[in-house]
């Protein structure tokens, strides 16, 4: 399995589109081209004060609108693999613990993304030409959505671990082009929240 694998933009793009389009009120799914029975919700994408409140404080460079049109599929993402964890029997308690923290603190930073994105009046999702590492395609999420168990749980973090990788190098590349100082915290958030994890992940592999 190839767990960095490198997807088109236009491809993550449009997937992140479609998620963020959905008419739900669940979290997001990631992929029009990933497996089928996703909730696909609305993530409130305009209507956040503190997103508007937060977009109009301060100057925003295309490395900034690239950054969120970029992350917010690829979180978009990780949100769908941690709603797949969660939905099986059989997931060591720690592993279901670390697939919750992620969904939700990835779902209100998508929203956040959006909503800086919209009061920048810059595109939600970005043009092609642009490839995101870590991102996983079709295959490694069907072959997630059909593990289970320990399996599944090793996969999870496998493919979480590649993936958490990828947001690292874009938010480094904000924390050192950015301009937007929202934008710019955000990134070293992920930064600091992602290097966690990979830890920890990197252990719970251990032991299962």
């Amino acid at each position: 399995m190839n767990t960095k694998k490198l997807l088109p933009l236009s491809a993550v793009a449009l997937a992140g589109a479609l998620a963020l389009a959905g008419c739900g009120t669940g979290t997001p799914g990631s992929s029009g081209t990933s497996m089928p029975g996703m909730d696909h919700g609305s993530m409130g994408m305009s209507s956040s004060p503190a997103a508007s409140s937060a977009a109009q404080g301060g100057d925003h460079n295309s490395a900034d609108a690239m950054f969120a049109q970029m992350m917010i599929p690829h979180h978009a993402q990780a949100v769908e693999m941690s709603e797949m964890i969660l939905k099986k029997q059989g997931i060591h308690a720690e592993v279901t613990a670390l697939a919750t923290r992620i969904k939700d603190a990835q779902g209100p930073e998508i929203e956040k993304m959006t909503g800086w994105l919209n009061g920048w009046n810059e595109p939600t999702a970005m043009a092609g030409g642009h490839s995101m590492e870590g991102m996983m395609g079709a295959d490694d999420m069907a072959k997630l959505e059909a593990a289970q168990g320990t399996e599944a749980a090793k996969l999870f973090l496998t493919q979480m671990v590649a993936h958490h990788q990828g947001a690292l190098t874009m938010a480094k590349t904000e924390t050192t082009g950015g301009k937007n100082t929202d934008a710019v915290q955000l990134a070293k958030d992920i930064v600091a929240t992602q290097e966690a994890e990979i830890k920890e992940m990197q252990q719970l592999l251990t032991t299962l």
